[in-house]
């Protein structure tokens, strides 16, 4: 694909090539990722526009259903909305799920919306490792409001909190101690808590929720000093609650424009994410060079038998790389 003829096309919103973009920047043949960044780096200039909401949460918390309603509501407001959902994938067999527009049917049929389910690969917890490339082609190509879904497993939470402007947290009703049954790392990361299934027999248990975890913040420090996160509750299926979302994401982000801080927010994402790359780019040129890749098998067979520590197998093949890219 041409990458200006591409980045026309992503523009004008051509679905194919938004997809097929993301495709290439998901690949692991060299040509295929170099031909999706020569694409993106011409996109870069358009993006940077959108809202970005990172969405997390325990399994059964709802988020399909939430994100639907969500997605539904924002695009009946005149917005056009991405959702990158991250599919988590087998440790076994690698493959992923990938269920994410069968359990967003409704909103996947909107000409607003683009669903895109991503295997996480095995990367950090469940975050897919092209999230941020695929969020900036989603931006060139018109999409204001850009909602990225985690499994909400190990440290998911942290990566997706360092790609998104907002950081909303869903909660069972119910789900027990306030701040037991919710890592305390996570409630420090959240700009919102929003309890979901907020309706029915439900409906008292969440509002007790609620209540709980609006008291269990404020034993903590907020990430912002200028922002106190929020507790709310939602019913998805009713669709109670989603516009004090959508409106909680609009007042944190006038706050913190406001005093300079989602600028500077973006700009330490972006500082991050070049050294994340910096440092995946070393390890890859470190694990191909020709003396570790000889010294390799040997010292790992060593540390297994526990004839050597494992830090002095890694200062061997640092001295080995070293001593072999000096002498070239």
């Amino acid at each position: 694909m041409n990458p200006e003829a591409a980045c026309e096309a992503i523009r004008a919103g051509d679905r194919r090539a938004l997809a097929r973009t993301i495709t290439l920047l998901e690949s692991t043949r060299p040509d295929h990722a170099a031909e999706g960044q020569a694409i993106l780096e011409a996109l870069v200039p358009g993006t940077g526009h959108s809202v970005r909401v990172g969405i997390t949460g325990p399994p059964g918390v709802g988020k399909s259903t939430f994100i639907e309603a969500f997605g539904l509501a924002l695009i009946e407001a005149g917005h056009r909305v991405a959702v990158l959902a991250v599919d988590p994938s087998s440790p076994v067999s690698g493959g992923s799920i990938l269920g994410d527009k069968t359990r967003m049917e409704r909103l996947a049929r909107r000409e607003e919306a683009y669903i895109r389910p991503s295997p996480s690969s095995g990367s950090l917890g469940g975050v897919a490792h092209r999230t941020r490339e695929a969020m900036l082609v989603c931006e060139a190509a018109g999409h204001d409001v850009v909602l990225v879904e985690t499994v909400g497993i190990g440290q998911s939470e942290v990566a997706v909190a360092s790609m998104v402007d907002f950081f909303c947290v869903l909660l069972q009703p119910g789900a027990g101690d306030a701040l037991q049954g919710i890592k305390k790392g996570v409630l420090e990361l959240a700009d919102a808590l929003v309890v979901t299934k907020a309706d029915g027999d439900q409906k008292a248990i969440a509002e007790r929720t609620r209540g709980e975890h609006t008291q269990a913040l404020e034993l903590l420090r907020p990430a912002s000093p200028h922002w106190r996160p929020r507790v709310l509750s939602v019913s998805a299926l009713a669709g109670d609650g989603i516009d004090a979302v959508w409106q909680a994401v609009l007042d944190h982000r006038r706050v913190l424009t406001e005093h300079g801080e989602l600028e500077g927010r973006r700009e330490g994402q972006a500082r991050a994410w070049m050294w994340a790359l910096v440092e995946e780019g070393l390890q890859d040129a470190f694990r191909a060079h020709p003396e570790v890749a000889r010294r390799l098998p040997s010292l790992e067979r060593e540390v297994a038998e526990r004839r050597t520590t494992p830090a002095a197998a890694a200062r061997a093949l640092l001295d080995a790389f070293r001593k072999a890219s000096q002498g070239g």
